[in-house]
C-alpha cells in the first residue's frame, strides 16, 4: 500500500504495530529510520512471506467471472489462517484485506461484489499482512484470463522492470535516489509515465515508516544513505499515458485521468550489507 496524505484521510485510529506514541521505533543515527534487529528481520521474513503466499495464490485463482470482493474474502481468509492479520483491514478505515484496482484504477481500489472482472483486464492486487509485531507488504499486477492486448502487456512488463531496476540499487553505502533514479530512467526510456502522487515506504513495525521511496528524482526526497537493516516497500505505479491522477468520490480509488492503463509492482526488501534481500519474494513460497 502506498503513502497516504492526510489530506485524503483524516486521523483515526492507529494501524495495528504501533508503539504507544504511533511512531515506529527508531535508529537516531539514521534520519529517524528504523533499522531492524536480527530477530526483527526474522519476524519480517515471515510476515512477508505470508504476503508473498496470498498473493502467488490469487495470481493462480483470478480468472474471469470472479469479483474483487471474492478476491479480498479469500486473501482475508488465507493471511488468518497462517496466523496473521491483515494489515489494510480498518487503516484509516479501509474496509478490505486487499486493494483491488482494475484497469485505469491506480490504487486503493475498494474490493466489490458488484465488481466482475473480465478477460483481459489489468488487476493490481496490494495486500499486507501483520504477524508477530511486524507487517511485509507486496503488489502484483495480473492480466486477467492470462489474456489482454499488446500493449497492455507490455506496460506489465515494463512496471515490473522498473521494480527490479530500482531494487537492484538496494544495498548499503548506496541512496534512496539511486532507486528513484533507476525506476525513473527505465520507465520514462519505454514511454511511459511515473505517478508521482504516491510513493513506496519503510515498513515494519508500523504499514507506514520513514522513509518515502520515490519512484522519481525529486527535490522533496533527501537524499538518504541507506544502511544494513532498512527494510523498505519499492512499489513502482507506472501509466501508460499521463501521469496525473485523481481521486473518485469513496476517497480511496486512484484513477488515471486520461482514463489509460496503470500497473503496479512492489515487494518488500531488506538492505543488507552486500546488496538486498527480498522478502516478499514469491518464488520462494
Amino acid at each position: 500500500m502506498n503513502i497516504i496524505t492526510q489530506l485524503l484521510f483524516p486521523k483515526s485510529k492507529k494501524t495495528s504495530g504501533d508503539t504507544s506514541n504511533g511512531l515506529p521505533a527508531l535508529d537516531r543515527n539514521s534520519r529517524g529510520i528504523s533499522i531492524k534487529s536480527a530477530p526483527e528481520i526474522e519476524k519480517m521474513r515471515h510476515s512477508a512471506k505470508i504476503v508473498a503466499t496470498v498473493l502467488k495464490e490469487i495470481a493462480t485463482i483470478t480468472k474471469p467471472g470472479m469479483t474483487t470482493a471474492d478476491l479480498d474474502e479469500y486473501a482475508e481468509q488465507r493471511i488468518r489462517e497462517m496466523g496473521a492479520t491483515p494489515s489494510f483491514k480498518g487503516y484509516y478505515g479501509f474496509p478490505a484485506s486487499i486493494c483491488a484496482s482494475v484497469n485505469n484504477e491506480v490504487v486503493h481500489g475498494i474490493p466489490d461484489a458488484k465488481k466482475v472482472l473480465r478477460r483481459g483486464d489489468v488487476l493490481k492486487v496490494d495486500t499486507g499482512a501483520y504477524c508477530e509485531g511486524f507487517h511485509g507488504d507486496s503488489c502484483i499486477t495480473i492480466a486477467v484470463g492470462n489474456k489482454v492486448t499488446k500493449d497492455a502487456a507490455k506496460l506489465i512488463e515494463v512496471a515490473e522492470e522498473a521494480l527490479y531496476k530500482g531494487i537492484e540499487q538496494v544495498k548499503a553505502g548506496n541512496h534512496l535516489l539511486d532507486i528513484a533514479g533507476a525506476v525513473e530512467d527505465h520507465v520514462k526510456a519505454n514511454g511511459y509515465s511515473v505517478v508521482e502522487q504516491y510513493t513506496g515506504h519503510g515498513v515494519g513495525k508500523n504499514l507506514h515508516e520513514a522513509p518515502s521511496v520515490f519512484n522519481h528524482r525529486t527535490k522533496w526526497m533527501p537524499d538518504v544513505k541507506l544502511k544494513a537493516g532498512m527494510t523498505l516497500a519499492i512499489e513502482p505505479i507506472v501509466n501508460a499515458g499521463s501521469k496525473h491522477t485523481r481521486v473518485l468520490r469513496d476517497r480511496w480509488t486512484v484513477v488515471t485521468v486520461d482514463n489509460n492503463l496503470s500497473a503496479q509492482f512492489e515487494h518488500t526488501v531488506l538492505v543488507t550489507k552486500d546488496g538486498y534481500e527480498i522478502l516478499s519474494d514469491r518464488d520462494l513460497v
